[in-house]
């Protein structure tokens, strides 16, 4: 797979069995600054994206041999691909349809005959969103952290290259493909010791960071070793009050909730996380709550 296509003009491709029905179409979005790309099925938009990933994907819903639902949904399933927002064009409006759009992976669709000015403002909007995210998961990616995105069904959208070394780690009789009952888990419970997976001394933990999207979650990964964990808490023990505060924050409690609860302000709350953070050598509280799951599951092991 190639790498994103850069160009200062972005880059639509249109799949269509008539393209010279859409003419009027091309030139409009030629005119509007994109660059236009063109394929005249499923199979042959599928080879030229193994060439050049464009910015967005105009589809035909309808075509001879692959269907604009089944190319959408082989698109989906390229990691590289993913981010790719695919609208599509149909003159099919049931609601049947229209779902079955959505639920292949496409963003969008407009009805035939398609109005230059509505795809141009569907268009515009997710173009711009997409590189956002694109930019965003390239951060993700340079930083090595293990991130996973999850759709509004339950399937990875997107995965970073370290949560796919990891995933493979743990799951190598799947490939990497994650069972549908681990996903449920590291997107809907509250403590991360749910999503916990073991393998060879390590442990992989899943925690939900909330909601990104229509629908969509995403996903923090991290492993640790329990002779790492046991070690690092071991030579900087917690005082009893900060272990307090580091389980209500496993619980996914704010600030403000431990310390109703504890009896202190939110400010005593947060002095009591900066010297927790500082003892077991980590920035974040995610990072923190994973870690107090994971050793009470040693403890409790």
């Amino acid at each position: 797979m190639s790498t994103n296509f850069e160009s200062a003009h972005p880059v639509v491709l249109v799949v269509d069995d008539a393209p010279g029905t859409l003419a009027f179409l091309c030139d409009a979005l030629d005119d509007a600054g994109y660059t236009v790309l063109v394929s005249r099925s499923g199979d042959e938009a599928l080879e030229r994206l193994k060439l050049v990933v464009p910015d967005a994907i105009l589809l035909d819903a309808v075509m001879p041999g692959l269907s604009g639902f089944e190319t959408c949904r082989r698109i989906k399933a390229e990691p590289a691909l993913s981010h790719v927002p695919v609208v599509f064009m149909t003159g099919l409006s049931e609601t049947s349809h229209v779902v079955e759009g959505f639920a292949s992976g496409g963003v969008d669709y407009v009805v035939k005959p398609v109005r230059e000015e509505e795809v141009l403002a569907r268009l515009g909007t997710h173009v711009r969103n997409a590189r956002v995210v694109r930019l965003a998961r390239e951060a993700v990616d340079v930083g090595g952290h293990g991130v996973l995105m999850i759709d509004a069904q339950g399937r990875v959208a997107w995965r970073s290259p370290q949560a796919e070394a990891w995933l493979r780690q743990f799951f190598p009789e799947r490939g990497g493909t994650l069972p549908e009952s681990w996903i449920t888990r590291a997107t809907h419970a509250p403590d991360a010791r749910e999503s916990l997976v073991e393998r060879d001394g390590r442990a992989l933990l899943a925690r939900n960071l909330g909601p990104v999207g229509l629908g969509e979650y995403m996903v923090l990964l991290e492993t640790h070793t329990h002779t790492a964990l046991q070690a690092r808490t071991s030579k900087t023990p917690l005082t009893p009050r900060e272990t307090e505060v580091l389980s209500w924050l496993a619980k996914g409690k704010t600030n403000r909730d431990i310390g109703d609860i504890l009896g202190m302000s939110p400010r005593t709350v947060n002095k009591h996380l900066e010297h927790i953070f500082e003892k077991l050598g980590v920035e974040t509280r995610s990072a923190a709550a994973a870690l107090a799951s994971q050793l009470d599951r040693v403890t409790e092991s």
